[in-house]
């Protein structure tokens, strides 16, 4: 009863989630006032935006009810089964008690009775001896009391002859013939008394022997279903129901003698075997309980608690002797065939009303999860070993066989995989992977895609964090702190190592790894998936689990770029020694006449050309078929260095306050660098609209500095075209290249135009 009080208060208990907003939009219907017919004719005046919110509104209530309910069963259904199981025994332990009743008041009315039969005996005695003995006359029995002195001992022979369904016709001719004896009350009341004994009495006796015959493992199937079908015609249902099950209970368990589970023996035969066995019994079980007892749901419930038990067992079994070596040792592939053999089985369970596959899930889940991880762990064991010793170069994959064994090109995906270039440990990260996701199809009925995911993102970004250790100069502690540790990584000293770092982590998060993740994508789009014809991102975008986590490995990739940049940048700023090269002393210390001074970039962002001219010469090699990743990386390059010079608070302080005023040849030279950034950065393709917006502000922020010294910048700073022509001169000469044909050169593009365009029109609003 206290299971059912539980029950009670959780269904009296509103869902979090769906309860308040229930509750209000329920109060109106509660209320003691609450007039039908007036709040539909309220509700007919509404117009029709008003009718769309409302049914709007009801849509979203009628939602939440049926939410609430599916959560308030779900929640609630152990306590029901429980309660129902114990209503069950209940009504058995009434049902002996009023059958102990009913023999004791049977022997209490028999004791009345033969008191009074002894009372008349004496009277008679005392009539015969006034008329005499020899007027006594002996009377006839009549056919029922034949048959009543011969009911007990005919009951005997059948029951000890075991003719079960005669014995049940005789006892049910007995209770026919025991209730028209109540309705007629022409029979002596001792005699109803003894034949209600003798039916108790042999019925009980029969159920005893129909419950042994059931718990005997030699009883065949049929027998079986006789015995407990004629126990439950005795009105023992509840125990003729637990007998059942507890047969075939029985049964399967001697049927498992037969295994023997071994440590060398493939897990996945010693799983279809106890599947057969196990899953088997349960349809028969679940058969035979709808055959006898139907759908009532007293049986049927405990058909449920019974077949959920005998599955938590099972799944025990499988852990403890085929899944648990395999997951402790990372076997991913054999733990998954063994959860997809038992569901598999489990499924047919089904068709019987039974759903079971989530109890294995369950179950089996941990152990799949420690398969998992186990297999992350080594790729990214394996892939920080091969790091150690990489030498950063990119070549094109080995021609071997994969480590499994299986053939190193398994399908059309794969294939287009190998032909990529990558360093050595980037080839051990993509051939494990993709090794990996051969292994993990049964894991989408198992519902364990994003959490695949999420492990692989994890492996990834720890291969992320070793490539931005492998930089000179990096923050360790960045690694650190995310997970790459104390493990040893072999140093990028050349520009075009670095580079690589950057080809490896972006070509796997880019393709590689999206390309492989699409074996977790739902089945019911395999013929979309399989579409070679459809552009990979078309195919990726379909899903947006994995779009979202593409996104994520992008995000691991920009840290590495920034890593990278922050890395350029600072060496091109900075001497070794910490002093730095963009100092304001390099414009404000500019006098002289302007015919005294060789007009030419400054030597900072002479070498920022010079590095962006060769990481480009670099990149264009190694991002080929991909150069837009490669023009990604010049602009950030370039923006990490314009931007340093945007937030140099002490360079700005020094400009506006220093010992001397910004000079005309000062703002000059700095108008050329600015315009220098401006011309190669367009040249390039690698000019980002937040590059133009920056060096905009920078040169509007130079010449109000400038203004305010009472100078104008428009009669101090030449023509554009003037800054142009020095620009080319100098790009010409810094690269090598023969000075262009008039017409022909690179700032006739319409990108450099509108750069052109927007610096004049930043000279003209800083001179206002």
């Amino acid at each position: 009863m206290a299971s059912a009080k539980t029950s009670s208060r959780s269904r009296g208990t509103p869902v979090k989630e769906n309860g308040p907003k229930l509750e209000e939009g329920l109060n109106v219907f509660k209320s003691d006032r609450f007039n039908a017919d007036s709040y539909v004719q309220s509700k007919c005046s509404l117009n029709e935006k008003e009718i769309k919110q409302l049914c709007s509104y009801l849509l979203d209530l009628k939602r939440a009810s049926a939410d609430e309910m599916r959560k308030s069963v779900y929640a609630n259904y152990a306590a029901f089964i429980r309660t129902s199981k114990e209503i069950s025994d209940l009504e058995g332990e009434l049902l002996s008690i009023r059958n102990l009743l009913s023999t004791q008041a049977t022997l209490i009315h028999g004791l009345v009775e033969g008191v009074n039969i002894d009372s008349l005996s004496l009277k008679a005695s005392e009539g015969s001896m006034v008329n005499g003995l020899e007027n006594v006359e002996d009377r006839e029995p009549t056919d029922l009391e034949r048959w009543l002195a011969e009911f007990p001992d005919m009951l005997d022979v059948l029951l000890a002859e075991r003719r079960v369904d005669e014995a049940l016709a005789v006892i049910d001719e007995g209770e026919r013939i025991a209730a028209e004896m109540k309705k007629t009350e022409l029979s002596s009341p001792g005699i109803l008394r003894s034949l209600e004994i003798a039916i108790t009495e042999r019925g009980q006796k029969l159920a005893d022997q129909l419950a042994e015959a059931a718990c005997q493992p030699s009883t065949r199937s049929s027998e079986l279903r006789a015995a407990i079908s004629a126990l439950k015609k005795l009105g023992d249902g509840p125990r003729a129901h637990s007998l059942l099950l507890n047969a075939h209970l029985q049964r399967y368990r001697y049927n498992m003698q037969s295994l023997c589970p071994s440590s060398t023996s493939y897990g996945g035969a010693y799983t279809a075997a106890l599947s057969q066995i196990v899953f088997s019994a349960i349809v028969q079980a679940a058969s035979d309980s709808l055959a006898i007892f139907g759908k009532e749901r007293e049986y049927r419930s405990e058909l449920v608690m019974w077949a959920t038990k005998q599955t938590e067992a099972f799944a025990g079994l499988v852990k403890r002797h085929a899944i648990a070596s395999s997951a402790a040792a990372g076997g991913l592939r054999a733990a998954a065939e063994c959860v997809q053999i038992a569901l598999g089985h489990c499924s047919l369970l089904e068709a019987r009303g039974l759903t079971l596959c989530p109890v294995l899930l369950k179950l089996f889940r941990p152990s799949v999860e420690q398969a998992l991880n186990a297999n992350l762990k080594r790729i990214e064991e394996s892939t920080a070993a091969l790091a150690a010793a990489d030498d950063w170069v990119l070549t094109y994959p080995p021609t071997s066989t994969r480590q499994s064994g299986r053939s190193s090109v398994t399908s059309l995906g794969n294939a287009a995989a190998f032909q990529h270039k990558l360093t050595s440990s980037a080839h051990r990260f993509n051939l494990m992977v993709q090794d990996f996701f051969e292994d993990v199809g049964p894991l989408l009925s198992m519902q364990m895609g994003g959490q695949t995911l999420e492990g692989l993102f994890q492996v990834f970004n720890s291969y992320v964090n070793m490539l931005i250790k492998a930089l000179p100069g990096s923050m360790e502690e960045e690694a650190n702190f995310e997970g790459c540790g104390n493990k040893v990584v072999q140093m990028a000293e050349t520009e075009a190592q670095q580079i690589a770092l950057l080809a490896n982590a972006s070509l796997l998060a880019d393709e590689l790894l999206p390309r492989a993740a699409m074996k977790l994508a739902p089945p019911n789009q395999a013929n979309y998936r399989d579409d070679s014809r459809r552009r990979p991102l078309d195919r990726q975008n379909r899903h947006p689990e994995q779009r979202e986590w593409r996104k994520r490995l992008a995000g691991s990739v920009d840290r590495l770029k920034d890593a990278f940049c922050r890395q350029h940048a600072l060496d091109l700023i900075f001497t070794e020694d910490g002093d730095s090269y963009l100092t304001a002393e390099m414009y404000i210390n500019m006098v002289g006449s302007a015919d005294e001074v060789d007009r030419f970039p400054s030597p900072i962002f002479q070498e920022l050309f010079v590095k962006l001219n060769r990481m480009a010469s670099i990149a264009a090699e190694m991002f080929v078929g991909r150069e837009r990743f490669a023009t990604l990386l010049l602009m950030r390059l370039t923006e990490t260095v314009i931007l340093w010079l945007s937030e140099d608070q002490s360079f700005w302080d020094d400009i506006e306050e220093g010992p001397r005023p910004l000079g005309p040849l000062g703002i000059q030279q700095f108008y050329l660098d600015m315009k220098f950034v401006m011309c190669f950065a367009s040249q390039g393709r690698y000019l980002s609209r937040n590059l133009h917006r920056v060096v905009n502000e920078i040169i509007a922020k130079a010449l109000a500095v400038f203004s305010a010294t009472g100078m104008d910048p428009d009669r101090e700073l030449p023509e554009d075209d003037w800054f142009n022509d020095i620009c080319q001169e100098a790009m010409e000469r810094l690269s090598g290249k023969p000075k262009a044909i008039d017409g022909d050169n690179e700032l006739g593009s319409p990108t450099a135009s509108v750069s052109a365009q927007s610096i004049s029109s930043v000279r003209s609003h800083g001179s206002s």
